[in-house]
C-alpha cells in the first residue's frame, strides 16, 4: 500500500475553503487542494433537516500527515462538527508520487511498484 490518502472536507464559503487549501499547502500538509462548488448537500442537524450550500476540499497527502491536516482544519474551520473523511489511495501514476513525495513535508514513504 502507498502512503498516500485523499482528505476531503465541506465548508459553507468558497473563501473558508481557498483559506484551508492554501494553509495545507503553504505548510507542506498537501501536495494540492482541489476546491469544487457550489454544491447542496442536505443533512440532519440538531434534530432537523438541513439543506445549505457547500464547497468541498478534497486534500492530497501521506497517511502519517493525517493528525496534522486534521488538526490544521479543525483550526480554521467555522462548523462546530466539520466533516474530515480520509480516503486510502491504492493506485498512483509514477509521475503523479515523484510529483507528490517532492512537495510533501518530510516524504520518506516507500517506493511505488
Amino acid at each position: 500500500m502507498i502512503d498516500v490518502i485523499q482528505v476531503v472536507t465541506t465548508t459553507s464559503s468558497r473563501e473558508e475553503s481557498d483559506r484551508i487549501a492554501r494553509t495545507l499547502v503553504e505548510r507542506r500538509l498537501a501536495a494540492c487542494v482541489q476546491v469544487a462548488g457550489p454544491i447542496e448537500s442536505t443533512y440532519h442537524w440538531q434534530g432537523k433537516v438541513e439543506t445549505s450550500q457547500e464547497w468541498i476540499c478534497t486534500v492530497k497527502t501521506r497517511r502519517t500527515h493525517y493528525p496534522e491536516v486534521e488538526d490544521a482544519i479543525r483550526q480554521l474551520h467555522s462548523y462546530e462538527v466539520p466533516e474530515i473523511l480520509a480516503f486510502d489511495v491504492t493506485a498512483c501514476s509514477r509521475g503523479y508520487w515523484d510529483w507528490l513525495r517532492g512537495e510533501l513535508a518530510d516524504f520518506t514513504g516507500p517506493e511505488i511498484v
